[in-house]
């Protein structure tokens, strides 16, 4: 029997907390479920992968319309589900479909999360471009990571009263961090229940420990913690970087403390950095859900 990841000790005692038994995580929905398996197979079945995608009207539009965005300049647009998949490939039709389940399955009307699926897409994009230029390391980590990595916003809008107010005290407050805010208004905050989510989706502990510790950068000197866990949280944080730049946004506290350090951790220029802004910009633009 394996060891247990070490985030799981961590999380199992979060739970614990009165604060965060009240909040109900949902349910790894059963096409994400499906996907993971299809994923874990040997070789990815393209048949399975397209009959998944035929069995949700709403997927199949969604991989129709990818394939035929500019960013694949077809002459002739595809109209078929296998057609779409060849345009698009199998590990990018996977990435995709696991931003939809995701999106779909925490949905929440607020104005605070107008863009936040957007966003999330495009920060796993990031996450994994950054993560193919790192030696020995799995880009899909990076795509999963990204994906998730605030994921536990929607589930905090949905569930807790009055955390709408805190995100918007949060971002405004220069005295404090972020998740110092949610955890003196929630005792909680987005980073553990991400973590939370993440795990009860079956998604990998290291991806799981680094959505924790998203916003602790004292994490990237600390050799408790595995150099995956710390290689994600330092590259997530660029990845914020450049989907703030392409979305016209500020630089985050975070990146003007600590993107330097993660720079850094990395081994990455200024130079690579502004190369990427201009690379992944026809990525993020095809973003459409």
């Amino acid at each position: 029997m394996k060891n247990p990841h070490p985030v799981d000790t961590q999380l199992q005692q979060a739970r614990t907390h009165p604060s965060v038994r009240a909040i109900v995580i949902p349910p790894c929905p059963e096409s994400l479920l499906r996907l993971q398996q299809i994923v874990a197979a040997p070789e990815l079945d393209s048949g399975a992968l397209e009959q998944l995608v035929a069995s949700d009207v709403a997927m199949a539009a969604l991989l129709i319309r990818q394939a035929n965005s500019p960013l694949f300049g077809l002459a002739q647009p595809v109209q078929t589900i296998g057609m779409a998949l060849t345009v698009l490939g199998l590990n990018p039709t996977v990435e995709l479909l696991s931003a939809f389940i995701t999106r779909n399955a925490l949905m929440v009307r607020s104005p605070l999360l107008e863009h936040f699926w957007e966003s999330s897409q495009r920060r796993a994009i990031a996450c994994e471009h950054i993560g193919r230029q790192l030696y020995s390391f799995d880009p899909g980590l990076g795509y999963s990571f990204g994906l998730f990595c605030h994921v536990g916003m929607p589930v905090l809008v949905k569930a807790v009263r009055g955390y709408g107010s805190t995100v918007t005290e949060a971002l405004a407050r220069k005295d404090r961090t972020f998740t110092q805010t949610e955890n003196a208004n929630h005792k909680t905050d987005h980073a553990v229940m991400g973590a939370i989510v993440a795990r009860t989706w079956h998604l990998p502990g290291d991806v799981a420990q680094a959505i924790w510790l998203h916003h602790d950068f004292t994490c990237l000197g600390d050799e408790r913690f595995n150099p995956t866990v710390r290689h994600l949280v330092a590259l997530g944080l660029l990845a914020e970087y450049l989907v703030n730049h392409h979305d016209n946004l500020q630089p985050t506290r975070d990146w003007l403390q600590h993107g330097q350090a993660c720079m850094d951790h990395l081994a990455v220029s200024e130079e690579e950095l502004d190369h990427w802004v201009d690379e992944l910009h026809p990525a993020f633009e095809a973003v459409r859900f």
